[in-house]
């Protein structure tokens, strides 16, 4: 029997690299649905995968998960084309207006912390979030909770009697505790809403497993490492291509000392795919899986612990199924308001 697999954010980066990935080892007994925003770059990214794998089952899905309704209308379609779903993918992901503190990054140069500075971001990057169309933050409606509802709205697809499914969310090394806040779960007041929607969805992955396992369906969540996409070039949009022509030995320098420096598209994707070829009852709820690239460029994974408590995670759970609530609510109400 195919598996059905959906992968969102999958038309450029490590989503496609992905999905390039699974094709190689299985072309046939996969059905493939990329789940993206610009059609345009989804259909540029399905030709690719049909050139290379013309026999391959790839369809394209419209969705955008910033926006609330465009979740639900995707996620309609997505019942109406497949009976179940074994994988899914959270893999889509945004980083808008960040702000780079030259200042830090050229001291952190000449520091003992450079290696983690470049893997993490730590200390140099912070964000403008902005406001959706449905008033939740950006970052916080992209990151997590579009997928959030996009999971809620799948869960008969996931939880199949007799059959386990698989939710695999892209984290990342610049998920930290401390930008993260119960109290503000959007991340309204703060300057890293990125990290905290990192962060939350680490914790959610916890509290997901607990209360889905039962029903068949697991969590994980992989970091990709330090890998060359357009996220990271639009970390330094202004910066000029000389510059980053500069910086990119001096990536591949710092690799031969730290194995989190993926830096391609494909090495990045080497724990998703990994977590395609386990049993997921034999996955740690409380690991993230690192991408890993050795100095000599052999890829593996490997599991680490996450900085997360099974108190905190259930908490979030339970502000999101308010908020989700609360959204559901709202639209019905619109909906109502609307002229037939």
């Amino acid at each position: 029997m195919n598996k059905v697999i959906l992968v969102t954010g999958a038309n450029s980066g490590i989503g496609l690299a992905l999905c390039e990935r699974l094709l190689s080892v299985d072309t046939e007994g996969l059905q493939l649905c990329l789940a993206c925003r610009n059609m345009r770059r989804a259909e540029a990214a399905r030709s690719a995968l049909l050139t290379s794998h013309p026999k391959a089952q790839v369809a394209l899905l419209q969705m955008d998960t910033s926006s609330i309704s465009s979740v639900i209308s995707a996620a309609q379609e997505v019942k109406k084309r497949y009976d179940r779903l074994d994988y899914l993918y959270l893999n889509a992901g945004i980083m808008p207006n960040p702000q780079f503190d030259a200042n830090a990054f050229f001291k952190g140069l000449f520091s003992r912390n450079v290696i983690t500075m470049f893997a993490t971001g730590e200390g140099i990057l912070t964000q403008q979030d902005g406001v959706t169309p449905d008033g939740l933050q950006e970052v916080f409606m992209t990151n997590l909770f579009g997928h959030f509802l996009l999971l809620r709205e799948l869960e008969s697809m996931l939880c199949r009697a007799g059959r386990t499914s698989q939710l695999v969310w892209t984290s990342s090394s610049n998920a930290h505790r401390s930008a993260f806040s119960l109290e503000d779960i959007q991340h309204k007041k703060g300057t890293q809403p990125y990290s905290s929607s990192k962060y939350a969805s680490d914790l959610l992955s916890l509290a997901l497993n607990t209360h889905y396992n039962k029903q068949g369906l697991y969590s994980s969540v992989i970091c990709p490492g330090f890998v060359m996409t357009n996220l990271t070039y639009n970390i330094l949009p202004s910066f000029p291509a000389f510059l980053w022509t500069l910086f990119t030995p001096i990536f591949w320098l710092i690799r031969m000392f730290t194995n989190t420096f993926t830096l391609t598209p494909y090495n990045g994707a080497e724990a998703l795919f990994w977590l395609f070829k386990q049993k997921p009852e034999s996955l740690d709820p409380y690991a993230k899986y690192h991408s890993l690239t050795s100095g000599l460029g052999n890829n593996y994974t490997q599991p680490r612990k996450m900085d997360i408590d099974l108190e905190t995670s259930e908490s979030l759970y339970e502000k999101l199924l308010q908020l989700e609530r609360e959204v559901r609510k709202k639209l019905k109400d619109e909906q109502k308001e609307s002229p037939p």
